[in-house]
């Protein structure tokens, strides 16, 4: 598929109708995808245009992805990649909720665990049995978020951890040495150094998910976007952003942009980001 069907810069963006899942920029380009309402594309010269019309009608868009010039697109119907204007399918319709890659290497969190390929077939290498919603890649661990909490391999000792936390882990990053992760039930899971994991929860936010931008962790949440942060040697949330329910950010050194659920695709200056007071 070629070109798309525009879409006013009005109309659904500042109206209170679409929910947006994820947002990426790449240069000029954005991408958003709205669940059950398609994959969108705007530059610094177009409109927003709909590029997801060849794509089934009720597919879920989790999360976007780009890398090595391509839209990775992790769905309920597998992993889409689109490149010149075009989509190609997924050899498997295995439910993907994260796709990262590193080189000629890539790694998909999925319905049925962590697969990897690297230069042949994909292959699983953790968790078959689980339902796995996001990983880290470190030079010393892989990291595994997934339905019962999460996984850890140390590759200096070739041994996996696993932490029984009772809680869906669906978002992972590193802040300051701590393993962070977001529940499904709207907690901050903090690892604490000490082989162990406390489970926060802040005046019933519900974080949706964590993103690494410029240096800073930020989570998005049902109240407004936060950055992680330190308060009395405490890892805790300041407000950046507030007013409404943002589910993800990226930014391109200039400026942020914020998927919401009810604001449509909102920006922000970096050289205003300001912490807000709850």
């Amino acid at each position: 598929m070629k070109g798309g069907e525009a879409v006013s810069k009005q109309k659904p963006w500042n109206w209170m109708l679409f929910p947006f899942s994820a947002v990426k920029m790449d240069g000029d380009n954005v991408y958003a995808a709205s669940p059950g309402n398609g994959i969108y594309h705007s530059s610094s010269t177009s409109d927003w245009t709909r590029i997801s019309e060849d794509l089934p009608s009720d597919l879920v868009v989790n999360r976007l992805q780009l890398a090595q010039g391509k839209l990775y697109a992790c769905t309920n119907e597998g992993l889409f990649t689109y490149e010149d204007g075009e989509w190609r399918y997924p050899v498997s319709s295995i439910p993907c909720y994260q796709y990262k890659s590193a080189g000629q290497c890539s790694w998909a969190a999925t319905e049925y665990g962590l697969w990897h390929r690297c230069g042949g077939a994909w292959e699983k290498v953790a968790c078959p049995e689980l339902k796995v919603y996001d990983f880290l890649n470190l030079p010393q661990f892989l990291i595994v978020g997934h339905e019962n909490g999460m996984a850890v391999y140390d590759r200096l000792v070739d041994e996996w951890s696993e932490y029984d936390l009772q809680v869906e882990v669906t978002s992972l990053a590193v802040y300051h040495g701590h393993l962070l992760g977001a529940g499904a039930g709207g907690e901050l899971i903090v690892g604490n150094k000490r082989g162990g994991f406390d489970v926060l929860r802040f005046d019933n936010r519900i974080i949706f998910s964590l993103v690494r931008q410029g240096g800073h962790v930020y989570a998005c949440t049902d109240k407004g976007l936060y950055r992680i942060g330190y308060l009395r040697g405490q890892v805790t949330l300041f407000a950046v952003k507030l007013g409404f329910p943002v589910t993800d950010v990226d930014s391109d050194g200039k400026e942020m942009m914020m998927a919401t659920l009810f604001e449509g695709i909102q920006t922000m200056p970096l050289g205003r980001e300001q912490e807000e007071e709850a």
